[in-house]
């Protein structure tokens, strides 16, 4: 199992990479009052045919030719299912997917979340021409970084020079530190 939950969304976003996702939406909404940590990771990729959709957290199927087993999201269906929670996958094929991550807050069972920060900012600098949106919401805090956004003032200066790529993190610390007070 992966030691943080940021790292399932690595992968998940990893997966929308790999089926040609344009897009690629990451929410992740903490509410205490609900104890309730929801993360969703949609995209407008490939998609998948429902009977791919209800194969895909079983670790013995993947569509990977490198190795057997596919075990990204079984391991986060696992990680939310031993918090009270769920995962459910909706894809529809040329669509796109989305993959909803439920856990219960404060279950002692429940991995932290980890580096988000470092993992928004790894998937924007190593995947320069593919839009993310990424909100995080604590308790109706809210914290929004649009690529498209960045685009739109860049113009041609693509998002992975060590320029945008040290202003996208320092974006990100900055406001994500305002989710917690």
């Amino acid at each position: 199992m992966m030691p943080e939950l940021s790292l399932n969304i690595l992968d998940v976003a990893e997966n929308s990479v790999r089926a040609e996702a344009s897009l690629i939406e990451i929410s992740v909404e903490e509410d205490t009052s609900a104890d309730l940590l929801r993360i969703i990771i949609g995209d407008n990729g490939r998609g998948m045919d429902q009977l791919t959709a209800d194969k895909v957290t079983d670790p013995f199927y993947t569509t990977r030719t490198t190795r057997r087993v596919g075990l990204g999201l079984p391991f986060f269906r696992m990680a939310a299912e031993l918090t009270g929670g769920d995962l459910s996958i909706t894809s529809k094929p040329d669509e796109g997917t989305s993959v909803t991550a439920n856990f219960g807050l404060s279950h002692i069972d429940r991995m932290p979340l980890g580096d988000i920060n470092g993992t928004i900012a790894t998937l924007i600098h190593c995947n320069p021409e593919i839009d993310f949106i990424y909100n995080h919401t604590v308790n109706g805090r809210e914290l929004r970084l649009d690529t498209r956004e960045f685009r739109d003032i860049l113009g041609d200066i693509p998002l992975n020079t060590p320029e945008v790529a040290e202003f996208i993190n320092e974006y990100l610390k900055e406001n994500s530190q305002e989710l917690y007070i």
